[in-house]
């Protein structure tokens, strides 16, 4: 599960049973102060893995090497599993807009991404692992489909993918494709880790909102999602309404449960 300032202390009063947790890089990029004292307890006590959201590594604006190096020196405090960030760009002309914008799919665009991820990866000295995004616009310019962007890109920068199903599952409804198509087109060794999550309904669209319990739909593709790939690290994403720990517990142990049940039926 993430880790989360409202979760700190019952994590280290009762220690529940949990593999490992993902945490927000930029969450941590301080000098000092109470997050970084949590994170250093919670962290003798579970790995961790590392999730940013400011990498922009689809714009066009020259990769910022200040963060880049500070996000190297958290790795080098929480010795994480991975490092992952998300296959987007996040403003312009400095300005931080704080969203995860798509990108077209374009033959040009995946050039551009893999020279940047091939940088990235360079200097963190490890893999880059790439999250696919959820989206409310498309491209008229895009080549390709996002899965076959995708099996490209991983291929071409000799990177690892975060397959977010719930971000298939609102894309697929937002733009009208199949969602088991986009599933079934991802390259198994390269799916590093998985995402599930919870959305909220506007009407005719869905939006990625991270405030509810994962729903029906999202489980329904994590049971095909495990049956092919089979047991990949995987976790849930809750940002907003955000409940007591025992309840995300409950919820990470119906992840365990669907996974290990497609797991037997696919064998």
């Amino acid at each position: 599960m993430g880790l989360r300032p409202q979760h700190y202390a019952e994590l280290l009063k009762s220690r529940p049973a949990l593999d490992w947790l993902e945490i927000i890089s930029e969450n941590y990029l301080v000098a000092g102060g109470k997050p970084l004292y949590f994170l250093d307890q919670i962290r003798e006590r579970y790995p961790m893995v590392m999730h940013g959201v400011s990498l922009s590594i689809g714009s066009i604006e020259p990769l910022d090497f200040d963060y880049l190096a500070q996000l190297k020196a958290l790795a080098r405090r929480v010795r994480p599993g991975w490092i992952s960030d998300h296959l987007c760009w996040t403003g312009t002309a400095g300005l931080n807009l704080h969203d995860l914008l798509p990108l077209p799919y374009t033959a040009e665009a995946l050039r551009h991404l893999t020279q940047r991820i091939r940088q990235v990866q360079d200097f963190l000295e490890q893999r880059l692992v790439i999250e696919n995004v959820s989206s409310y616009v498309t491209y008229r310019s895009s080549q390709m489909s996002e899965w076959e962007f995708i099996t490209a890109l991983t291929a071409e920068a000799d990177c690892d993918l975060l397959l977010d199903v719930n971000n298939v599952y609102v894309s697929s409804v937002n733009h009208g494709f199949n969602a088991r198509e986009f599933l079934d087109a991802m390259p198994a060794s390269r799916v590093r880790q998985i995402h599930l999550a919870g959305h909220s309904h506007q009407g005719d669209f869905l939006i990625d909102t991270h405030d509810t319990a994962v729903p029906q739909a999202v489980w329904e593709l994590y049971r095909h999602t495990a049956a092919r790939l089979g047991a990949v690290p995987t976790m849930i994403e809750r940002d907003g309404n955000i409940p007591a720990l025992a309840e995300l517990v409950a919820e990470l142990q119906i992840a365990r449960d669907t996974a290990a049940a497609a797991t037997v039926r696919a064998a």
